[in-house]
């Protein structure tokens, strides 16, 4: 990993974290999983590290989970975690590129996890309207009232608040703008990450 730059993307379920990631695997110096035939080809799908969101419910409940929210004092770091999580991500990174990426929603809520396993990572996190979220997450939720989702997008994003303080490289992105001022913000997210 030394010869390359590990960027990790985040945000809930719904809120614009695909679309972004394929706009950022487009550039030139950036490689992003493609054709891994996993659900929305998801690191979290792609290792087995750590649990991947669906065993703490899947959308609309993952936050919820107090062992979802992993942190630098995670039992589940261990000094091999960052060497194991790149052996099994390698092989679907096209390595000479010098940007990697890796997109899953739960990153919203592990990334001091994702940080101390990987110091020199940067982390580019998606919000999106809690409303909006709440809405589109209802298709994967049908049994979970709109009110509880609702809560979920809250109870992740305070999480979230809490941790952003102890990271070193973040960048929030805001899917409206995202989608209402897409070069502006792509310029934004080349400078964060020092592209071309």
């Amino acid at each position: 990993i030394d010869d390359h730059r590990l960027v990790f993307v985040g945000g809930l379920h719904r809120s614009g974290t695909t679309p972004l990631t394929r706009c950022l695997a487009a550039h030139g110096q950036i490689s992003g999983f493609a054709g891994t035939g996993v659900e929305e080809d998801e690191g979290q799908h792609l290792q087995s590290v750590y649990p991947p969101a669906r065993a703490h419910g899947g959308p609309g409940r993952f936050a919820l989970a107090p062992a979802a929210h992993l942190t630098e004092t995670s039992p589940l770091l261990a000094p091999d975690t960052a060497t194991r999580l790149l052996e099994q991500w390698h092989p679907h990174w096209d390595l000479a590129k010098p940007v990697l990426v890796e997109k899953s929603p739960p990153n919203l809520i592990m990334a001091r996890f994702l940080q101390a396993a990987f110091p020199g990572a940067r982390f580019v996190m998606v919000v999106r309207h809690p409303a909006i979220v709440t809405l589109a997450t209802r298709r994967w939720a049908r049994l979970r009232p709109l009110g509880a989702l609702l809560d979920h997008w809250f109870a992740a994003h305070r999480l979230f608040q809490e941790d952003a303080a102890s990271l070193h490289h973040l960048l929030v992105v805001k899917y409206e703008h995202l989608v209402g001022q897409p070069e502006r913000t792509l310029t934004e997210i080349a400078a964060f990450l020092d592209l071309e």
